[in-house]
């Protein structure tokens, strides 16, 4: 793997582990929101039933107004659990796109490996092509070098018979 690869690799998996702890810290907010809304909705149940008007027969404007004060807090906290929810889903979309985009460049690599693949294996087939060429030229060289030896050995023959022939006699007196 090259150091940029490694590199790369590395800040993905740091992204990946502060993503993760953002992600996590954002669902502890939300399920701390939605804890509190349950505590809350008890309190309010609780503060519909509360009567401490005479005798404890009638609800007081006190008891009502705790009532509705509870049921804004209920309203806010709803607010609240919408707002992080939807940062927890905004952190999940950008999470998704980030994977996305990563394996879309990776596959642009793949590709471009692949390219680089095939252009090599063409070049390697048309060399072989040529080596195959040139290794036939070479053995028909070979063949004419042969025959042309042959051809000037026969010829030095024939041109020593026939010095041999035609050489003058000496006579001895």
């Amino acid at each position: 793997m090259s150091g940029m690869q490694a590199h790369a690799n590395m800040q993905d998996s740091t992204a990946k582990a502060a993503d993760s702890l953002t992600f996590e810290a954002q669902r502890a907010r939300v399920n701390q929101l939605l804890d509190s809304r349950s505590k809350r909705f008890g309190e309010y149940a609780t503060s519909l039933e509360k009567k401490t008007g005479v005798f404890g027969l009638f609800k007081t404007k006190k008891d009502m107004q705790k009532s509705n004060d509870i049921l804004r807090e209920l309203v806010i906290n709803d607010n609240n659990i919408f707002l992080e929810t939807r940062k927890l889903l905004d952190l999940k979309d950008a999470q998704s796109e980030r994977y996305q985009k990563l394996a879309s460049e990776y596959d642009q690599q793949v590709s471009a490996y692949m390219k680089t693949i095939n252009k090599l294996q063409n070049e390697n087939d048309k060399l072989r092509g040529e080596i195959s060429e040139l290794q036939d030229v070479d053995q028909g060289s070979d063949n004419k070098l042969f025959f042309a030896i042959v051809l000037i050995l026969i010829l030095i023959g024939v041109i020593v018979y026939l010095y041999l022939k035609n050489k003058p006699k000496k006579l001895t007196v």
